[in-house]
């Protein structure tokens, strides 16, 4: 089953109430480096894939085996 997010169900969450997990802390996590960054775990909820509502469009966003992201309409 496929979560459905809207851009207003993203932007309630505030992006410091969402974990942003570390491996080594001295190495900030890319997240960090982009203000307002949602991490792409918050997203896909452990899910492959996400359905997202955009301006009246649905798109699917993927994670792949090799850990890069596919967004399609």
């Amino acid at each position: 089953m496929q979560a459905t997010l809207t851009a207003a169900s993203l932007l309630r969450t505030a992006p410091s109430d969402l974990p942003v997990p570390h491996t080594d802390r001295d190495t900030p996590h890319p997240a960090d480096a982009v203000a307002g960054a949602v991490d792409s775990s918050a997203l896909l909820q452990g899910q492959k894939a996400v359905a997202i509502s955009h301006n009246g469009s649905v798109y699917r966003l993927q994670a792949t085996k090799l850990g890069k992201l596919i967004l399609t309409k």
